[in-house]
């Protein structure tokens, strides 16, 4: 008997709010295949208010609003049997949080949680990333986001350390990040990888996967250190217009695009990683995979 479960996820980051809904079969005696249905990106930008002032503007509050209700009737069109919603770094970090949360709650019945690095790093673990990583292999897992970045250290196919600093791309933008936090992050990636040889990069987040596409590489393939240090001098040379017009890159993505290749490249060099892999995963699919685990146990 072949079972189709419809589920979504809510990822609420600094940069960008995103609903992604996936359609999941289950047939008998075979493999589960999971099947993204629609997606669903608005660009608010919560990191702009709470990086520069500690808290959302009510102009972007109602933005949220509008985009929660907007969610919620999508959700119930494509008739979800559950969800999730999970707020990142702008929200841990915006001093009205609480209020905000409590109002989408009333006014859509969408629950939000707020959720640290550390669960933010472990959900996206829990996406298809095991079949990349090889058990004989070395890997620093990489995910930048608007206002963090997670690093987590796979050693033989298991675990070995994870991070979460507050280092982001919004963040960056707004000279939100100390010499003394940059220097953190390149300590801890220095200590956990030292005597590690043939370290393999995993990277993921939007920005990422842009640059990726717009290498023409076939998925599977890596990006090598070369091309992405090229491509981000690249960037540099062109105002925040060219990237628009000559890379045909969203207005929310040309100018984080920047420093998203500035962290990629020095948490290369930090762990002498030659090349990345892009498998295109993120939050959202975590957030999915979660769900189904759930609703399975």
């Amino acid at each position: 008997m072949l079972k189709i479960r419809k589920i979504a996820a809510i990822d609420i980051g600094s940069n960008a709010v995103r609903l992604l809904i996936s359609t999941i079969t289950e047939p008998k005696d075979k493999p589960v295949t999971f099947k993204k249905t629609s997606l669903v990106r608005v660009p608010i930008r919560l990191g702009q208010d709470v990086f520069t002032t500690g808290e959302i503007s009510n102009y972007n509050q109602k933005r949220m609003l509008k985009t929660m209700k907007a969610f919620k009737f999508l959700m119930e069109c494509h008739e979800i049997e559950d969800y999730r919603a999970c707020a990142t770094s702008a929200m841990r970090d915006a001093s009205n949080r609480n209020e905000l949360v409590e109002t989408i709650k009333q006014q859509t019945n969408i629950s939000i949680e707020i959720i640290d690095g550390e669960d933010e790093a472990s959900i996206i673990a829990a996406t298809d990333l095991h079949a990349l990583i090889e058990e004989d292999k070395n890997y620093l897992y990489v995910d930048v986001g608007g206002g963090s970045t997670e690093f987590t250290l796979y050693i033989q196919g298991k675990t070995k350390a994870s991070k979460s600093f507050k280092i982001g791309t919004v963040r960056l933008l707004n000279n939100g990040v100390s010499d003394e936090l940059w220097q953190e992050a390149e300590q801890w990636v220095k200590y956990n990888t030292k005597g590690i040889s043939r370290l393999q990069m995993i990277g993921s987040g939007g920005n990422i996967n842009n640059i990726f596409k717009s290498s023409g590489k076939k998925p599977g393939k890596t990006l090598s250190y070369f091309y992405l240090s090229s491509y981000y001098q690249l960037l540099k040379s062109l105002t925040y217009e060219e990237r628009i017009s000559q890379l045909n890159l969203n207005q929310d993505r040309a100018d984080v695009i920047i420093p998203a290749a500035e962290i990629y490249l020095s948490a290369m060099n930090w762990s002498r990683a030659r090349a990345v892999h892009v498998p295109k995963i993120g939050l959202s699919d975590g957030i999915i995979k979660s769900i189904y685990n759930k609703i399975k146990d």
